[in-house]
Protein backbone atom coordinates (compact mmCIF):
# COMPACT_ATOMS: atom_id res chain seq x y z
CA UNK A 1 0.00 0.00 0.00
CA UNK A 2 1.01 3.74 -0.61
CA UNK A 3 -0.02 6.66 0.64
CA UNK A 4 -1.29 9.00 -2.17
CA UNK A 5 -1.79 12.24 -0.26
CA UNK A 6 1.44 12.45 0.66
CA UNK A 7 3.57 11.66 -2.60
CA UNK A 8 1.24 13.59 -4.46
CA UNK A 9 2.22 16.26 -1.72
CA UNK A 10 5.36 16.42 -2.20
CA UNK A 11 5.03 16.66 -5.44
CA UNK A 12 2.80 19.84 -5.15
CA UNK A 13 5.88 21.13 -2.96
CA UNK A 14 8.29 20.45 -5.20
CA UNK A 15 6.27 22.48 -7.58
CA UNK A 16 5.73 25.51 -5.25
CA UNK A 17 9.20 25.34 -4.08
CA UNK A 18 11.39 25.56 -7.52
CA UNK A 19 12.46 21.96 -6.12
CA UNK A 20 14.32 20.10 -8.83
CA UNK A 21 15.47 17.27 -7.13
CA UNK A 22 14.65 14.76 -10.20
CA UNK A 23 15.35 11.67 -8.45
CA UNK A 24 12.72 12.65 -5.71
CA UNK A 25 10.61 13.72 -8.05
CA UNK A 26 10.65 10.05 -9.82
CA UNK A 27 10.02 8.26 -6.79
CA UNK A 28 7.13 10.04 -5.87
CA UNK A 29 5.65 9.63 -9.81
CA UNK A 30 6.64 6.16 -9.70
CA UNK A 31 4.69 5.82 -6.37
CA UNK A 32 1.51 7.41 -7.63
CA UNK A 33 1.61 5.56 -11.25
CA UNK A 34 -1.98 4.70 -11.83
CA UNK A 35 -3.22 6.98 -9.05
CA UNK A 36 -3.33 10.30 -10.64
CA UNK A 37 -7.20 10.90 -11.03
CA UNK A 38 -9.14 13.42 -9.04
CA UNK A 39 -7.81 15.55 -5.81
CA UNK A 40 -4.51 13.21 -5.93
CA UNK A 41 -3.27 13.83 -9.08
CA UNK A 42 -4.59 17.83 -8.91
CA UNK A 43 -2.43 17.92 -5.62
CA UNK A 44 0.43 16.43 -7.47
CA UNK A 45 0.21 19.34 -10.50
CA UNK A 46 -0.59 21.98 -7.44
CA UNK A 47 1.82 25.23 -8.09
CA UNK A 48 0.65 27.59 -5.64
CA UNK A 49 -0.02 26.63 -1.90
CA UNK A 50 -3.68 27.94 -2.16
CA UNK A 51 -4.31 24.80 -5.11
CA UNK A 52 -2.36 22.47 -2.39
CA UNK A 53 -4.44 23.32 0.88
CA UNK A 54 -7.88 23.41 -1.50
CA UNK A 55 -6.60 19.97 -3.27
CA UNK A 56 -5.49 18.30 -0.19
CA UNK A 57 -8.72 19.02 1.72
CA UNK A 58 -10.79 17.28 -0.99
CA UNK A 59 -8.06 14.42 -1.22
CA UNK A 60 -9.09 14.01 2.53
CA UNK A 61 -12.29 13.91 2.03
CA UNK A 62 -11.82 11.06 -0.41
CA UNK A 63 -9.84 9.62 1.90
CA UNK A 64 -12.48 9.34 5.05
CA UNK A 65 -14.90 7.80 2.87
CA UNK A 66 -12.66 4.73 1.67
CA UNK A 67 -12.35 4.52 5.72
CA UNK A 68 -15.74 4.74 6.16
CA UNK A 69 -16.62 2.23 3.29
CA UNK A 70 -14.05 -0.21 5.02
CA UNK A 71 -15.01 -2.72 7.83
CA UNK A 72 -12.82 -2.20 11.00
CA UNK A 73 -12.37 -5.81 10.62
CA UNK A 74 -10.22 -5.37 7.16
CA UNK A 75 -6.64 -6.09 6.80
CA UNK A 76 -6.36 -2.63 5.79
CA UNK A 77 -8.07 -0.89 8.04
CA UNK A 78 -5.39 0.00 10.26
CA UNK A 79 -3.37 1.09 7.42
CA UNK A 80 -6.20 3.91 6.13
CA UNK A 81 -6.58 5.46 9.57
CA UNK A 82 -2.71 5.92 10.20
CA UNK A 83 -2.67 6.85 6.51
CA UNK A 84 -5.61 9.73 7.52
CA UNK A 85 -3.97 10.42 10.18
CA UNK A 86 -0.42 11.72 8.68
CA UNK A 87 -1.95 13.24 6.17
CA UNK A 88 -3.96 15.04 8.28
CA UNK A 89 -0.86 16.21 10.06
CA UNK A 90 0.66 17.08 6.36
CA UNK A 91 -2.59 19.39 6.15
CA UNK A 92 -1.41 21.39 9.21
CA UNK A 93 2.45 21.30 7.94
CA UNK A 94 0.98 22.98 5.39
CA UNK A 95 -1.43 25.14 6.72
CA UNK A 96 1.48 26.73 8.91
CA UNK A 97 3.89 27.09 6.04
CA UNK A 98 1.23 29.52 4.28
CA UNK A 99 0.54 31.01 7.56
CA UNK A 100 4.20 31.68 8.21
CA UNK A 101 4.74 32.79 4.22
CA UNK A 102 1.67 35.28 4.81
CA UNK A 103 3.72 36.67 7.87
CA UNK A 104 7.08 37.58 6.07
CA UNK A 105 5.08 39.40 3.70
CA UNK A 106 2.99 41.45 6.07
CA UNK A 107 6.48 42.00 7.92
CA UNK A 108 8.32 42.99 4.64
CA UNK A 109 5.02 45.54 4.08
CA UNK A 110 5.35 47.23 7.42
CA UNK A 111 9.24 47.32 6.83
CA UNK A 112 8.63 49.38 3.20
CA UNK A 113 6.19 51.14 5.27
CA UNK A 114 8.49 52.46 8.12
CA UNK A 115 11.58 53.05 5.70
CA UNK A 116 9.10 55.65 3.64
CA UNK A 117 8.20 57.11 6.91
CA UNK A 118 11.96 57.61 8.10
CA UNK A 119 13.46 58.71 4.83
CA UNK A 120 10.47 59.89 2.56
CA UNK A 121 10.99 60.51 -1.10
CA UNK A 122 8.98 63.99 -2.66
CA UNK A 123 7.34 63.49 -5.40
CA UNK A 124 8.80 64.59 -8.53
Amino acid sequence: MSCYEIEALRLGLMNVLGTEDESARQHAEKELEGHLDGPVGALADAETFSEIERHLDAALVDLEEDIARTSDDAPEYDYLRGRLVAVRDAERAVQRVTAQGESVLDGLGEAHDVLHEAFPVEDE
